[in-house]
């Protein structure tokens, strides 16, 4: 439905001033990094098709609420005479069928978004539906119609399919609560295509907008203030209709749409200041952030001698791993490396405790920041390391990328 302990040259705050047209954002660094990460997994429940697969803590409240309100209103009004029981189960088990709907039309998006070379992190179920976390762009407006539109076309296939199967009850004379929970079903389903197909960011009507600006101007980052303006502008209705209702007496419901709405402004804005980092960076090379040619550490070399060298306790808080040869082969951190028992560190390697270079992130000097970004995570054992042609030329963390921001906007203050 919606599209992330430092050492101290870890922790670097920039403000960045962009003015793109008549448009000014102003984002600190901190605020980037909280709203690409607002919505992290509580908890993971696997991996389905190869995408993990996590669950937000607020799941718990939005599955509550449908489960009672179902089992205590719904199903006893269109069905009365049956025991708490009977509609508990069947309040419980709609919730769990209505997650697993939501569940599809993530994992839609994510199947189609690797297929056109768009990077997954992961999906995450949270109060207001699902996320599919995606660490890349999509290449071409028209990769990003096939990913945004896939997710209403699996929301409305679904509320087909139990359209039908609640007319097949009907037919073989089932019982009115089991037909009761196939038209539910239907009707949830069918709401979330209609709703997401909204033009207005992020909903996945907003990134079939964007698809549609980007088309037309060639331009990435204006399509995405557009969208993101049509998202804001229908958050704000959704708060003046949800006051409307909730003031003459609609309750919860109107509640819900402020909430709604409250949410979409918020995730729009976000959205707009992440697309407005990523095109100031757009023209910047890796090689122009990263740190050059850093300190390496033999892979042969003990635990303990990386912790008493001077110039690995000091510095920094991860270092790129090499072999004999000096081929890079990985990434070691201090904490990994403190977490090794002394009586073991003087014979425990290096290459024991790093982390392998098939599970680091590598780039090319050449490659676009801005395209490197969406992949990068906080922490010592995310840094990026930078290799041309099989060699280690550089290793890049965010708090580089921080000190590129703070140079841009120094830069566009001079002007």
């Amino acid at each position: 439905m919606i599209e992330g302990s430092h050492q101290s040259e870890d922790v670097e705050v920039g403000v960045l001033s962009l003015d793109r047209g008549a448009a000014t954002t102003c984002l600190s660094w901190d605020e980037f990094e909280q709203e690409r990460d607002a919505v992290r997994a509580t908890f993971t429940l696997g991996r389905i098709a190869g995408v993990r697969i996590g669950v937000h803590w607020s799941v718990l409240l939005i599955f509550g609420i449908i489960a009672f309100g179902l089992a205590q209103g719904q199903f006893p009004h269109v069905d009365p005479g049956h025991a708490p029981l009977v509609y508990w189960s069947a309040g419980l088990g709609t919730a769990v069928v209505f997650l697993a709907s939501l569940l599809a039309h993530e994992l839609a998006h994510a199947v189609v978004a690797r297929r056109n070379g768009v990077v997954v992190d992961d999906i995450v179920l949270w109060l207001l539906g699902g996320v599919a976390r995606l660490k890349s762009e999509a290449s071409s407006p028209a990769a990003e119609l096939r990913i945004a539109g896939v997710g209403p076309l699996v929301s409305l296939l679904l509320g087909g399919l139990f359209i039908l199967g609640t007319w097949l009850l009907a037919l073989a004379s089932a019982p009115r609560l089991l037909a009761e929970v196939g038209a539910w079903l239907a009707g949830i389903n069918l709401l979330l295509a209609v709703f997401n197909a909204l033009p207005a960011a992020p909903l996945d009507g907003g990134r079939l907008l964007r698809a549609f600006l980007w088309w037309r101007t060639g331009d990435r980052v204006r399509a995405t203030a557009g969208a993101t303006m049509a998202g804001r502008i229908l958050g704000w209705l959704l708060i003046g209709l949800g006051l409307v209702v909730f003031m003459r007496g609609g309750g919860l419901g109107g509640l819900w749409l402020a909430l709604i709405g409250w949410f979409l402004i918020a995730a729009a804005t976000a959205e707009g200041r992440q697309a407005q980092l990523r095109g100031v960076l757009a023209g910047v090379p890796v090689r122009d952030a990263m740190t050059k040619d850093p300190l390496t550490v033999p892979a042969v070399l003990t635990v303990a001698d990386l912790l008493a060298d001077p110039r690995y306790r000091y510095r920094h808080s991860a270092f790129p791993v090499t072999d004999v040869s000096g081929a890079p082969t990985g990434l070691v951190t201090l904490d990994s490396a403190r977490g090794v028992p002394p009586e073991k560190s003087g014979t425990v390697t290096v290459g024991e405790v790093m982390v392998p270079l098939s599970q680091t992130s590598v780039a090319g000097p050449n490659d676009s920041l801005a395209d490197l970004l969406p992949r990068m995570e906080p922490g010592a054992a995310h840094r990026v390391l930078v290799m041309e042609e099989g060699r280690l030329v550089g290793m890049l963390s965010l708090s580089d990328i921080s000190r590129t921001v703070n140079w841009l906007m120094n830069t566009a203050r001079s002007r």
